[in-house]
């Protein structure tokens, strides 16, 4: 993932999948492309003795409500930029949000409300740490002039008709139908909505309206990244250079991480959960965890697969909770999966799920639904048929067996695997409508 012909420093290549445009001896630089003196390297020498902070942008399009770990690669790499003195450019897409981006979908996606979006906005914010002490947030919100917030419905909702048809005479049909995803859809036949040739422009218009220096984006957003260097160029602009980080496998170790697929750890995750998750991460996919997510030196680390994810599992977990809810997680984590059900496993801090809401008497496969930690009762079934659920350390083998009442259950902790435990409680929340620590299955 290093390409020491980049010329950055260790902090800037680390976990870099592509920068462009690259740079090129003079005598193999074409028209418009980089010489050895617009390499991104000698840019930030420039803006150093200038005394100029570069100006980094990263755009997100508030098209749901939960952040996880995938998500925060480029967010650590902006803060990275932040913490290296440079200004963080955090364009929340209020407006292409409504479009939705057409990268890696095979169909017109469904256009948000206004209110939607702006909800979801606050929401990511509130994840990505403002508010909090930038120790234990992702983001640093604290420090002045380290980061603009920006949404782009300031430059965007005004564009008039002139304006949006200069916009589309900049690209052409062949070069929208040379992205993938595009090519695709056309080729197989499948509607391809007018609007949605509109988004890569909109979005490239977020770097001329922000005058940005340098784009992050994930390897899927090529083409975007390089038209909003079109856009600048086309403006008078210089155009921005673009840095490419790799798409995070899932738990799976396959395929993506995604909401979708049930493969994610949110950044709004108990320890103890995200702790769990963590450590079971399959051993192809941790070194990967390891340079994207964390700042360890993977050379200091023992060479033994297990403590090398421990030690991953433990990293990330502190990273959003503290050293102290991480020790104590990896702690509650070996106790909970080791069976000890006795006294360690009584005083561990496991996410609380309620009873208040569970019609008794019943079955356990219904509790298992009921309580969150499986996402419907015939999947709750094949777990517990499967041999995967325990409570209280014994595992459960009828979805039948039914609970007469919720105060045989309480205090119990009901475990599904070795990454999802709930302590189950008889009493409702002490404060009416509040969501309970560990909701999410």
């Amino acid at each position: 993932m290093v390409n020491d012909a980049w010329g950055l420093p260790p902090w800037l290549e680390r976990g870099v999948a592509d920068l462009f445009p690259a740079p090129r001896p003079l005598s193999q630089a074409g028209p418009g492309e980089a010489s050895s003196s617009e390499a991104l390297a000698s840019r930030l020498v420039e803006a150093g003795r200038q005394g100029r902070p570069l100006r980094v942008k990263l755009g997100i399009d508030p098209t749901g409500s939960d952040i996880h770990l995938g998500h925060s690669i480029l967010f650590r790499k902006l803060r990275a930029f932040q913490d290296a003195g440079h200004t963080a450019v955090l364009i929340i897409g209020d407006f292409t949000a409504r479009i939705g981006d057409p990268t890696g979908k095979s169909a017109t996606r469904v256009q948000l409300t206004a209110e939607v979006v702006a909800a979801n906005a606050r929401t990511y914010l509130a994840q990505l740490g403002q508010g909090q002490p930038k120790e234990l947030s992702l983001l640093d919100f604290e420090t002045p002039g380290r980061l603009e917030v920006r949404r782009n419905s300031e430059w965007l909702a005004g564009l008039d008709l002139p304006q949006t048809i200069e916009l589309l005479g900049i690209s052409t049909v062949g070069q929208m139908l040379a992205k993938e995803d595009f090519a695709n859809r056309y080729g197989s036949g499948t509607p391809i909505s007018l609007h949605e040739f509109l988004y890569p422009l909109l979005q490239g218009y977020d770097s001329v309206a922000i005058a940005a220096d340098l784009e992050l984006g994930g390897t899927d957003q090529k083409f975007n990244v390089a038209m909003g260097r079109d856009l600048q160029r086309h403006f008078g602009q210089r155009p921005q250079f673009g840095m490419l980080l790799p798409i995070l496998p899932g738990l799976d170790g396959v395929l993506k991480m995604s909401k979708s697929l049930g493969n994610t750890v949110g950044l709004q995750e108990d320890p103890l959960s995200m702790y769990s998750k963590l450590e079971k991460v399959p051993d192809g996919v941790v070194a990967e965890y390891l340079t994207l997510l964390t700042d360890l030196d993977l050379a200091s680390l023992p060479e033994n697969p297990r403590e090398r994810q421990r030690a991953m599992a433990l990293e990330i977990t502190r990273q959003r909770h503290g050293a102290g809810a991480a020790l104590a997680a990896q702690a509650d984590a070996a106790s909970l999966v080791g069976g000890a059900q006795g006294a360690g496993a009584a005083a561990a801090e496991v996410p609380v799920a309620s009873l208040a809401d569970v019609n008794f008497p019943a079955k356990a496969f219904y509790l298992l639904s009921a309580v969150g930690i499986c996402a419907s009762s015939s999947e709750a079934r094949r777990q517990i048929q499967g041999g995967g659920v325990k409570l209280d350390g014994d595992k459960l083998a009828d979805p039948n067996q039914e609970f007469a009442t919720a105060a045989e259950l309480d205090g119990k902790v009901l475990q599904l695997g070795k990454k999802t435990f709930r302590r189950l409680v008889a009493a409702a929340p002490a404060v009416p409508g509040a969501p309970l620590q560990g909701a999410q299955p």
